[in-house]
């Protein structure tokens, strides 16, 4: 409990044994009765009373501290002390319990967090090191992780070798190697050796700051059953207020001006109010958005970042799934498997090999670092020049004074170039010369572990069609397909295409179904944005494809994809669950109070009773281990 919990918690504690001990205390008159009662009224219901007032001042008055204010107020006017005492020492209860819930599920964000490093340790002249906020370190600084650090900023590691734990950045406690030469994201925690990192982002643009970002601005992207919610309280409220009024007002009227009967004014105003204390729509108000906070908050804590309770919503409706192919089903690490000269060409395999890995240097996509890293040595930049890459196709570029090309078949046909047809499986690059063609280099790139289980998993889960896009060859993308157990597959597509063929799901499916699209590169930011949720592996992927994406896997593994649907499902089977419960509840109870059946206890039960139900529910959407 925070301090402000704790007060709310003894002012409870002595209004209880306030009431023990006035049940032992002999009521000479009413004024002493009255008084003895105000005592545990006031010490726990103060603070409602002054926001009951606030709100009327403001002209805010339909909320449920207005509800609770004018029931006990009445109730304590009527004469009904232990009544009205109770119905406010019950609500308090409720509110400290919905308090501490919310507070609970808040612990997972916060754990998270925890991921914001306070300092970077930046290397000096002469190796001293100086601590300074993350803020003003520059990209290309050489910055320190000692034992236990966590990582302040993306970068590269420059020297020495560790394990890194990303448990809260995936949700894995199986820890990842790190060594000279590999990228290190922030927010993770250096466990044993020390390591030495040049800075390749600033701090506002590093991993743990859009984390931070995407997490903090979750709450501000409502759903449509919290929207709804919201503006069911707004209508709602006033309209019982007006309810429990005429309640009080026109049955007594009727019964003494057409009936001839006595009009027994307190009997009806008791049942108004009544009325009132089980009409606050609290439970609602309160658990429907605690329930997404708490699928957010779970969801997180198994690596996967929901930028808002809509797309968590949206995410349970989804019944067709689009893939990329690239870093998304693979491991987006090629590597050269074989180079295949043509017969006319007067070129060794180690010269094309030369040319295609010079031609490709300024490119970051992962068949460029394959050429390059098979390339084995340092690529002199002053060899290159008149750079260009062709979206969907390959690189021109001059290297040593010569015109090289290097793509897929599609720049070959472009230049109006022959070439050859290759029989091996993997992805194909082309080389060509001064116009004239040399040969190809054959890339393959590998399944992720979990690609296969992760396919089955979404069959599990109720996809109604899984679809794989991929700028690759056919006979590289029926390969992966076969092998990954998907039937519809496209490929040879450029990004444009992918973009067309979303669009051409979206069309056949049902307004009821939605789509989802996942990607890893730059070019899957338009189709990210376009489908109904986009989903960007966010380790390896770019940043444009994460900043487009509407959930964000932290560990690139797509079998988290069947289990954050589950989360979404979970939340809101929990959402419905809570809003037929606490409507239900009310509805009877209203009834029953209308006619003078339902008591103040029953009342109670109706308000705290349900909500603390209600919240009770809504923190199981927390527990993901099961799923």
């Amino acid at each position: 409990m925070n301090k402000k919990q704790k007060k709310v918690f003894l002012r409870i504690v002595a209004a209880i044994l306030c009431l023990i001990v006035i049940q032992f205390i002999p009521m000479y008159n009413g004024y002493v009765e009255f008084i003895l009662y105000m005592i545990p009224y006031f010490l726990v219901g103060y603070d409602i009373l002054l926001k009951a007032i606030k709100g009327i001042k403001n002209k805010q008055v339909f909320d449920e501290n207005f509800l609770m204010a004018v029931a006990t107020v009445g109730a304590i006017c009527l004469g009904d002390y232990k009544e009205g005492v109770a119905v406010m020492l019950f609500y308090q209860i409720g509110e400290l319990f919905q308090s501490y819930a919310v507070g609970k599920s808040r612990k997972n964000i916060s754990d998270l967090m925890d991921i914001r490093p306070d300092y970077a340790n930046v290397e000096k002249e002469g190796g001293q090191l100086e601590q300074v906020d993350p803020d003003e370190v520059e990209i290309g600084s050489i910055i320190v992780v000692q034992p236990g650090e966590k990582v302040p900023i993306d970068g590269v590691v420059v020297s020495g070798s560790t394990t890194l734990n990303t448990s809260a950045l995936t949700g894995e406690s199986v820890p990842r190697n790190a060594t000279v030469g590999d990228e290190v994201i922030s927010g993770c925690i250096n466990e044993n050796g020390l390591i030495r990192l040049k800075t390749t982002k600033e701090f506002g643009e590093s991993t743990v700051s859009k984390i931070l970002e995407l997490v903090e601005n979750a709450s501000s992207r409502k759903s449509k059953s919290e929207n709804f919610i919201s503006k069911f309280a707004r209508i709602y409220t006033p309209v019982v207020c007006y309810s429990a009024l005429a309640l009080a007002v026109l049955p007594p009227l009727v019964r003494m001006l057409f009936m001839g009967l006595s009009p027994e004014w307190g009997d009806w105003i008791l049942r108004a109010l009544t009325f009132l204390v089980i009409s606050c729509p609290c439970a609602l108000v309160i658990s429907i958005p605690l329930s997404f906070f708490a699928g957010i908050g779970g969801a997180s804590n198994a690596g996967v970042l929901v930028k808002g309770s809509n797309y968590l919503e949206t995410l349970s409706q989804v019944k067709y799934i689009v893939f990329d192919k690239t870093g998304t089903m693979t491991q987006g690490v090629f590597e050269v498997k074989e180079i295949v000269l043509d017969k006319d060409t007067q070129i060794d395999k180690e010269q094309l090999l030369d040319y295609a890995a010079l031609a490709e240097s300024y490119s970051s996509h992962p068949i460029s670092k394959s050429l390059q890293k098979a390339y084995g040595k340092k690529i002199e930049q002053g060899r290159v020049s008149d750079v260009k890459e062709i979206s969907g196709h390959g690189v021109s570029a001059v290297v040593d004074g010569r015109n090289v090309l290097a793509g897929n078949e599609k720049l070959m046909q472009q230049q109006q170039i022959s070439y050859m047809q290759p029989d091996e499986v993997g992805t194909i690059v082309h080389v060509a010369i001064d116009g004239n063609y040399i040969g190809y280099i054959v890339i393959a790139d590998l399944l992720k572990a979990t690609s296969k289980d992760a396919v089955k998993a979404l069959k599990k889960v109720g996809m109604k069609k899984i679809v794989m896009l991929t700028g690759d060859s056919k006979k590289v993308a029926d390969k992966v397909a076969t092998e990954l157990g998907i039937a519809d597959v496209y490929s040879e597509l450029l990004p444009g295409d992918k973009v067309t063929k979303v669009e051409e799901l979206l069309a056949q499916k049902s307004e009821k179904d939605k789509l989802a699209f996942v990607g890893d590169g730059i070019n899957d930011a338009p189709v990210l944005s376009r489908a109904d949720v986009g989903i960007a592996m966010g380790a390896l992927g770019a940043d444009a494809a994460i900043e487009a994406a509407d959930i964000v896997l932290m560990d690139d593994d797509p079998l988290k994809i069947a289990k954050a649907i589950k989360i979404s499902k979970k939340c809101i089977r929990i959402v419905y669950e809570n809003i037929y419960f606490a409507i239900g509840v009310k509805v009877i109870c209203l009834f029953l109070g209308a006619l003078g059946i339902a008591n103040m206890w029953a009342a109670i039960f109706a308000d705290v009773g349900v909500m603390v139900i209600a919240v009770l529910n809504a923190i199981r959407a927390l527990s993901v281990r099961k799923l």
